[in-house]
Order: C-alpha cells, then structure tokens, then sequence
C-alpha cells in the first residue's frame, strides 16, 4: 500500500483503531525529538543521581545537558568492568542504578572470550514491549490483510546462567520470551504465530524447532509471512526441514508424534492440532523429495507476503540464498535493537535490503553520537572529540552510537557504525553499516582481528613440533554451507618436508582454533548448531604474493599494502580458492557450557 502524505496519519492509513494510536504516537515522539531528548536524560540522571557512578563524577544530582556533558566521560564495556562485576558477585548498593538490576543482559564476547554482561532492570521491558508494539501497525501499512492469517516464526530460547551474586545472565529475546510480557501477550489478530509458546521456550533446541516446524507445516495455507530474528536463523530452518521432512512427514500422515520429542509441554500443544492428514504429508514428501529447493518457501506456504528477517550489517550475505529458497520473497527489517538498548524501527519495512533506515525513537534512551572517523588515533582516555545530539547529526556522515540508559549505562560505546540517511520529522534515520571491528560472523558471533590472531597463535603452537609455522593467512565467513562457517587460509612454510603435519594434525589446528574463539562462538557450535566447524583451507606457497601483486594492480600502495585479514571480494575469493592443495575441518566440538568462567 503506498504512502500518501495527505492521509490521516503521515504515514498511512491505520488498519485499525489500536493502530492509529500506535501510529500516532510515533509521530509525536519523532516530532518533539529534541525536548523528548531532554526529557529522557532529565529523568535518568535525577532518579539516579545518589548512585555511586554519578556521585564519583560529582554531578550533584545536575539534570542538565551541558552539566552532564561536562562531568560524565565517553566509556567502553572494559570502562565498566570493575562496578559490572561487583553487582554479579552480589552487590546491590545503587553502583549504577537507584532501580534495582533485575537480571544481566548477555552480548558478544569481550577481548577475554567471555560475553559482556549488561545490567538491566524490569521497567526496560515495558520500554522493549513498547517499540514491540509499533511493528505491526507500521507493517499493515504496506501489506493488508495480515489479520486474516497467521506468521510462521522460529524463535528460540537460548542457555542461561546465574552470576556468583545470584543473578540471572542471559540473551535479551530469552529474557523477552521468558517473561509475562510475551507469555500472557494480549490476543492480536495481526499478530497470530502459528508457534506454541511451548515450542518457543523449550530449551532443547531440536524439540523446539521439529515443534515449531511441524506446527508450520500443519497450518501451511494460513501462513502469511515467515521469519526469524536473524536471516541466519531462518535459513538453520530451512536446513532443518531438508534434513528432517520423512520424519514430518510421517508424523503428519499417521497423527502421532516423534518419539524424540519428549518435552510434556509440546507434546500436550502439538498433539492437541495433529490429526492425520495423509493429502499434506504426500504433499510435503513430494516436494521435498525433489533436488531442486528453488522456491520451497512458497511452495510449501504458498500465501506467504514477506520473509521478517535481520538482513542488514553482517547478515546481509545470507540475502542471495534467501532469494533461492524464497523465490525473491520481499525481506522486512523491522527493528533495529541490541542487548544495551532497543533503539528504532523500519517505517519503511518493504524497502530494498540495501536501503533499510531506521528510526531511532528518542523515548528509548539518551542518545549522543560519536564523528566516525576510522583513522582518528583518539581513545576514550584520551581528549574526547564532541559528540553530536540526536537531532544535530547530518545526513550522509557515520557516527558510532552512544547512549545513556534508564539502566544505568552513562555515555556507553554501542561499538555499531551508522550512516545519516534523512530524518522523519526531527529524528534521524540511520542505515547500519557494521559493527566496529568486528571481522567474522555467522550468526551471533562476532570475532575480531585480535581474536582471531590470538586463534591462530595457539593453532601454530601445534605445527611447531613439525617444524612448520604459519607464513600468512586470510579468513571469511562461508555462508553457502548452512550452518555457515569460519574458512582460513593458511600459507605454510614447511622446514622439513619429511616431518610435514599431517591430515589429522591440520584438523587439530581447527579445533585449536576454536578453543580460543569466544564463548558466543562455542555456543553457536555446541548448543545451537548455528555455525559448522572451521575449516582450515592450505594454499600453494607464493598465494599471498599473487593476493599483493593483485592489490596493487588495482591500486593499492606497495608501501602500505598489509594483507586483510578477511576477505570477501570474488575475485580474491576465486584466486585464493584456485590455489588450494588442502582442506581441513575441525574433528570435535570445542568446549562450551553455559556457565561462565569465574
């Protein structure tokens, strides 16, 4: 449905009553951005003005901009690291926050390999139900009808852990999924998942997607869109039905159950809706029986308006092979959020991937913004350049985002890089451009340089008995394989050729190699299944001087030329790829459990 600027809503016409609240509460909050800036920051800094972070700093309970500005430094997850550990061993002192911290929020991976811990308190989730809240109505601008079907949405809980001090640690959707806000949600005709909440908060994750996946398959033709959080996750359940349809297939055609699915709660949901239906499960064995899975999304839910998936940053490489198995189904981004905060969301959620914006919504927190400037040898210790408020950001630049949260975090590096695209009303609208410093990523994860250096350090320990080192390596994220996974290329300088490593001690170096990654990484291994295990790809000798020779036909400056560490451009890929001698697989999972490391 277009937009017409002449209709009741700026943006549309509401598809129903609940929507035009919705609808217009987004245009007043984008329209006073700035005083709905000052308000936010006024509210955070004056319920929390005895805490011991803003005392140390002698704020003196001070609510103003320039005041705040002036006292409170610009600060990273490693800044915070002494209070944040104090609160997990059990201090419950108002450190950060007058409120007190409900649970810890976990977020990629440190430099240590552990996930950050971001403390969080139990009023965010009405502020993440919220932004929650304005997703469908700004969705049933552009597609009708959604109320006359159902969505088919894998979502899963992940592995939770408790501090020494008693506090729960876990992803931000499982502390969602996990709580009244989403288990007693208020019927939504729009809004109807063909999912059991059951199936979704099932911790084991085959129980939960063969549940999820059979539910989807039984209400084929009531299936409007499909999604997941992640374009990643989405095509996991594609894999999935590829490598479990007999089964379902099965179970559809006599009523019963797998006998694998064990779980009370399911097995009392699902057995509830499944009857035999012997037409359906001829038809999901004829088309998954075929080789070509071109298509197989609307094949099988052949009412199927879009796919909601995360496809921006890094997971804007799965786009291709959603394509493929979609038939060129449109891909709706529609919020923009993360462990520290929710930020904004997509008002134009049918656009092109390439050209998703989204709105930050200046209720959420207190925003700032820091000049991107990739060069700049400026550290958070250092004279801080200034940073810009929400509404004075221009159109065109990068900025790395900043925020102050009702939570307790004070002028926090979100570490994500965003461009200006235009504004709606006075609120900016920014296109993801990546993660700061972030290298690899399959899912989740995120790896970066020195990580990954310090991966291939303990690798090449291994080759040192055989008188072999590393010369040089390169790495990128294969996607074409579902799971994805990490792929490194490695030049060897083998001093004996008699004593060279052998197939079984390359594999070793995989495994090494991912004992060293973060705990997210060894999670989506182990626990969610979400990445496949690294390969180690061996080159001829002499492949990185060709990768050289080839920059600097293009350009690039002898004198600075440094090999990339990740590569992604095709070319590259297919000289790198035609210089393979051998390819090697990590023969194990590394070690993982959802406990944190003392």
């Amino acid at each position: 449905m277009a937009v017409d600027s002449a209709m009741p809503s700026p943006l549309g016409p509401p598809a129903c009553e609940k929507d035009a609240k919705a609808l217009q509460f987004i245009e007043e909050t984008t329209r006073n951005a700035d005083a709905v800036q000052e308000r936010v920051l006024a509210e955070i800094l004056s319920r929390n003005a005895e805490t011991e972070y803003l005392k140390r700093f002698k704020l003196h309970g001070a609510t103003e901009r320039d005041t705040f500005k002036s006292l409170i430094p610009m600060i990273t997850y490693e800044d915070l690291q002494p209070e944040i550990q104090r609160i997990a061993n059990g201090d419950r002192s108002p450190i950060l926050s007058a409120h007190p911290i409900s649970e810890f929020l976990t977020s990629s991976g440190t430099s240590a390999g552990e996930r950050k811990l971001m403390p969080t308190i139990q009023e965010e989730l009405d502020r993440r139900q919220l932004l929650y809240s304005l997703l469908m109505p700004v969705m049933n601008l552009y597609v009708p009808g959604l109320d006359k079907g159902k969505g088919l949405y894998f979502l899963f809980v992940k592995a939770e852990s408790k501090t020494p001090g008693g506090l729960l640690a876990r992803p931000v959707l499982t502390s969602y999924y996990k709580s009244d806000h989403f288990k007693t949600r208020p019927y939504d005709p729009y809004n109807v998942q063909t999912s059991p909440n059951e199936a979704i908060l099932c911790a084991d994750s085959f129980q939960s997607m063969y549940s999820q996946m059979l539910c989807g398959l039984i209400e084929r033709h009531q299936v409007l869109r499909l999604g997941a959080v992640f374009a990643s996750g989405l095509l996991r359940a594609i894999r999935f039905l590829q490598l479990n349809w007999t089964q379902l297939a099965h179970d559809i055609r006599t009523g019963t159950l797998n006998q694998k699915i064990t779980d009370p709660g399911i097995k009392d949901c699902v057995t509830r809706i499944l009857k035999p239906q012997p037409e359906l499960a001829d038809f999901v064995a004829k088309e998954c029986s075929k080789d070509n899975w071109e298509g197989i999304i609307t094949r099988i839910w052949p009412n199927t308006k879009y796919l909601d998936v995360i496809v921006t940053g890094a997971m804007a490489q799965y786009i291709p092979t959603l394509d493929h198995y979609s038939g060129g189904l449109p891909l709706a981004c529609t919020m923009y959020a993360s462990s520290e905060c929710y930020f904004g969301l997509n008002l134009n959620p049918m656009c092109k991937p390439s050209e998703v914006s989204y709105t930050i919504m200046p209720n959420m927190a207190y925003f700032e913004f820091l000049p991107h400037e990739p060069n700049s040898a400026w550290s958070t210790r250092g004279s801080a350049p200034k940073l810009v408020e929400l509404v004075d950001v221009e159109v065109g630049k990068e900025y790395e985002l900043v925020i102050t949260t009702y939570a307790g975090l004070y002028r926090y590096r979100v570490g994500d890089i965003l461009r200006v695209t235009g504004f709606h009303n006075s609120a900016p609208q920014f296109h993801f451009v990546r993660r700061k410093n972030v290298l690899l990523s399959i899912d989740s994860d995120k790896t970066d340089e020195a990580e990954l250096q310090k991966a291939m350090e303990n690798a090449s320990e291994i080759l040192r008995n055989f008188n072999t080192s590393v010369v040089e390596y390169t790495s990128y994220a294969d996607t074409k394989t579902i799971p994805g996974h990490y792929v490194i290329y490695w030049e060897l300088l083998v001093k004996d050729p008699a004593n060279s490593p052998s197939q079984e001690v390359l594999n070793r170096c995989c495994l090494a190699m991912e004992e060293s990654l973060n705990s997210v990484y060894r999670q989506g291994r182990v626990a969610d299944n979400s990445i496949g295990p690294l390969e180690i790809r061996v080159v001829k000798n002499g492949t990185f001087e060709e990768l050289m020779d080839y920059a600097i036909s293009r350009g690039a400056s002898i004198n600075q030329y440094k090999v990339p560490r990740c590569v992604n451009f095709t070319p590259i890929m297919e000289l790198l790829d035609s210089r393979v001698v051998s390819a090697h697989f990590s023969p194990g999972l590394p070690r993982w459990t959802p406990e944190r490391r003392r």
